[in-house]
């Protein structure tokens, strides 16, 4: 009798090297990028801290005329925008962009997990905390008085266009330039695209010229489209659709193209 039998027989251990199955090296990994987006305190200022602030200073305080009705009718589909643009782009390519600088990546990259597993992962610790964003900014958003209607599927399918156009855009910039730059870059974006994407301040507020630019943003066109769908009631709004699912194949297109591990 084999030694491995031997231990088989007596029940101290029975060796079965081998990679896990590939479905539970995917979910590991997505819960590992979780975790520890949920425990930095920088990405939870930019996912959670900053969205809910916004929310909440915009609706109580007349600030800024968002028009007739309710300010968070208004406010919400933007700062749900928000959400999205601040995990899906700005963490996300600030995290990427230092696990490369340290090795991280290319050590990843390495193990029995393929490299597009890896990125699966991480979209799915995206997504995973896109909906703890979206259900605590609605639970505060119906606190404070918000009436929302429409069509889930689009609401639905405007936020997953909206992750995958900014999720490309993230990765490209993480991939390609220093960590230091990405995070000057990604946090500058961030700052420009509340000002200027509607999130906020409404679009029609700006110069005419500006308008028709402004229009193009990823940001822009989820914002508005949000708030066609869940505000005015529209049944789907196709053009800001078509800006994502643009925005969104340019994107992730480049990322997978330009994307350096190392």
């Amino acid at each position: 009798m084999s030694a491995t039998e031997t231990q088989r027989g007596t029940g101290t251990y029975a060796p079965s090297p081998g990679a896990a199955p590939l479905p539970r090296m995917i979910a590991t990994q997505a819960a590992l990028e979780t975790k520890m987006l949920l425990r930095n305190g920088e990405q939870l200022l930019l996912t959670v801290v900053i969205p809910t602030l916004l929310l909440v200073l915009f609706s109580a305080v007349d600030i800024v005329d968002t028009g007739s009705g309710k300010a968070v009718d208004f406010l919400a589909p933007g700062i749900l925008a928000l959400a999205v643009m601040s995990t899906a782009f700005t963490g996300q390519a600030i995290a990427t962009g230092f696990e490369r600088r340290y090795g991280v990546l290319k050590r990843l990259g390495a193990s029995p997990l393929p490299r597009w597993g890896l990125m699966t992962a991480k979209t799915l610790s995206v997504l995973v905390t896109e909906v703890l964003q979206v259900v605590l900014l609605t639970v505060i958003a119906f606190a404070l008085g918000w009436s929302p209607h429409g069509n889930p599927f689009a609401v639905l399918l405007l936020l997953v266009l909206g992750t995958a156009a900014f999720s490309g855009i993230g990765l490209l910039m993480a991939g390609t330039l220093k960590a230091e730059a990405t995070l000057a870059a990604a946090n500058l974006v961030f700052l420009l695209l509340l000002v200027g994407g509607g999130v906020i301040v409404p679009l029609d507020k700006f110069p005419d010229a500006a308008q028709s630019v402004l229009g193009l943003l990823p940001i822009s066109a989820l914002s508005d489209g949000l708030r066609d769908v869940l505000q005015h009631g529209a049944a789907m709004p196709w053009g800001d659709l078509g800006i994502l699912a643009v925005w969104a194949v340019v994107g992730l297109g480049a990322a997978g193209r330009f994307f350096r591990w190392e």
